[in-house]
């Protein structure tokens, strides 16, 4: 099974959604899997089910609609977003099993570096202590998914401020250099897409 990493780097969020959209809807079971790394031009997004009430003052920070689960979070330049356009059904996983093992590779990301993440019932994500570092956010079209999970890396959280994340009324937020040194953006994705890779169980990698 292969895996094709591709880094993106600074990018527009509707940008991404159409290509992400498009690249599901013209896959077959022939199409290797593919995890896209990018950062976002400073945006906020609604899940399909997600409540208006929820942002709290946009500012002139556009908010858009998006079509994954989940409810308002932002993204911007400093955060790492991985888009996982994996193949369930290939992987023998259903959705729980899937957002499971997404949280488990965020965790083994942050134990290499002495940081503690934990997951919540029924909350997405994984958290440290009482604030959350990583979101998660997924579509799945016949048993194909898209979509993925955002980590905070090194960037401004003030926005975070201006909503209830992820729909929870005062969650705290933190980031990696809040907690360890050593990594940007490009390195926590290097090191992510080999979790991935031994996590998932997949035995090629390609980085494109």
């Amino acid at each position: 099974m292969k895996l094709i990493c591709r880094n993106f780097g600074l990018s527009n969020y509707s940008v991404m959604l159409k290509a992400m959209q498009a690249f599901t809807a013209e896959r077959d079971e022939k199409t290797s899997d593919e995890l896209w790394f990018t950062e976002h031009k400073s945006v906020f997004t609604l899940g399909r089910a997600g409540k208006k009430e929820h942002v709290l003052d946009a500012g002139d920070t556009p908010l858009l609609r998006s079509d994954r689960g989940g409810q308002v979070t932002y993204h911007g330049p400093g955060q790492l977003v991985a888009y996982t356009l994996f193949d369930l059904k290939r992987l023998g996983m259903g959705v729980k099993q899937f957002v499971a093992t997404s949280e488990q590779v965020l965790i083994n990301f942050l134990a290499d570096n002495g940081i503690n993440g934990d997951r919540r019932d029924g909350a997405p994500g994984v958290y440290v202590g009482e604030q959350k570092i990583a979101a998660i956010g997924l579509r799945i079209r016949q048993h194909r998914a898209y979509h993925g999970f955002s980590l905070n890396i090194d960037m401004d959280l003030s926005p975070f401020s201006r909503i209830n994340p992820c729909g929870y009324t005062g969650l705290g937020v933190t980031q990696l250099s809040n907690l360890a040194s050593g990594h940007s953006v490009n390195s926590a994705s290097n090191a992510l897409c080999a979790q991935i890779q031994q996590v998932f169980g997949y035995t090629e990698l390609l980085i494109k």
